[in-house]
């Protein structure tokens, strides 16, 4: 099962958030992983009003990717900076498609 799979693709700001201790239960993981994850600065965890890390659906999938490729034996350093640039290579396919599209709507005989 991929981290899509799990998770879906979320906001950060879309509820429930997950308490370090359940989000960490959720993906086969200990609070010491996600801590590492913050640390290594690929998920900032969202506070509770009592101060308490929390953790979004979105984060828990981005969690999850880094965690397969730790899994795999990649170092958690690197896995985290591959997960931001798979991140921002799919946000740029999303991107580009989108101007396609509008471009096709505007002048549907130009070349694909």
């Amino acid at each position: 099962m991929t981290a899509d799979d799990t998770f879906g693709r979320l906001d950060d700001d879309d509820y429930p958030a997950y308490t370090m201790g359940r989000a960490a239960e959720l993906l086969g993981t200990t609070p010491a992983f996600l801590r590492a994850l913050g640390e290594a600065r690929l998920i900032t965890p969202l506070r509770s009003d009592g101060g308490h890390r929390r953790y979004s659906r979105y984060q828990l999938r981005i969690a999850a990717r880094a965690r397969e490729l730790v899994d795999q034996g990649t170092p958690i350093e690197a896995a985290c900076r591959i997960v931001i640039l798979e991140d921002q290579l799919e946000d740029a396919q999303r991107i580009n498609a989108e101007y396609r599209r509008a471009a096709e709507s505007v002048n549907p005989t130009a070349p694909a």
